[in-house]
């Protein structure tokens, strides 16, 4: 039997226009879906509804991986695929198995022979990394800090200490709501010349990327960033 194929679908990273960040091939692809792997069902189910999908929303079977996802479920999640069928992977916004629990699946599809279709659409780390102005040779992309004060500044130190030994930019997120206070601990921790920069609201109408020294920043009011998504980076 034929094995179906997993397209990974990326989904807008906010309220944009579907046309402004997805190519129509894209949207035509997930419109014809009828299998899906979502981070939460409810809101793929919205995502399909609002992109006008060819078979009913009743009729759509979405399965989810997330975070709470046992590794011992993952061949499960791959059985529409041995029977044949298309499945799309899809992630809460931006591309499916970057900083995202879809990569494991991807790897079994791969080692089950399974032909995987990565699909172009947006990536809140590499456009912040596009806009920021810092490197796009060497970068690397480290997830979620520690939340705790002490950690966190260490942390951004021993970043900054590898950024300029390997003229590497860092990327990295926080949860929202840490957000304003990642970037007064960047100010108070980082030298004096390295670039720091934030990229919020992607996409969106209203974006906004700064790249500036920790000098810069404390002469200028600090970006309203509380509550809103954020890819932070430096590079020393």
């Amino acid at each position: 039997m034929t094995k179906g194929r997993l397209f990974l679908i990326p989904v807008p990273l906010g309220q944009t226009p579907f046309d402004a960040v997805l190519p129509h091939a894209v949207s035509d692809c997930a419109r014809q879906l009828t299998h899906f792997i979502a981070e939460n069902a409810k809101s793929a189910r919205a995502f399909l509804k609002a992109l006008q999908s060819a078979t009913p929303l009743q009729q759509i079977k979405i399965l989810e991986l997330n975070e709470h996802t046992h590794p011992n479920a993952l061949p499960e999640l791959l059985a529409p695929l041995l029977a044949g069928i298309d499945v799309g992977l899809i992630s809460e916004a931006g591309c499916p198995a970057v900083a995202d629990p879809g990569s494991n699946l991807v790897a079994l599809a791969h080692a089950e022979g399974i032909q995987v279709f990565p699909l172009v659409g947006p990536s809140s780390i590499l456009l912040a990394l596009m806009g920021s102005g810092l490197s796009g040779q060497n970068f690397a992309f480290h997830g979620y800090l520690p939340a705790k004060d002490e950690l966190r500044k260490k942390r951004v130190r021993d970043l900054e200490k590898n950024s300029r030994q390997e003229k590497r930019a860092q990327i990295f997120i926080e949860t929202p709501y840490r957000n304003r206070k990642m970037l007064e601990t960047l100010i108070e921790v980082c030298s004096q010349d390295t670039k720091i920069c934030t990229a919020t609201d992607l996409t969106l109408s209203s974006e906004c990327i700064m790249t500036r020294t920790p000098a810069h920043w404390r002469r200028q009011e600090l970006p309203n960033i509380d509550r809103r998504p954020t890819v932070f980076l430096l590079q020393a």
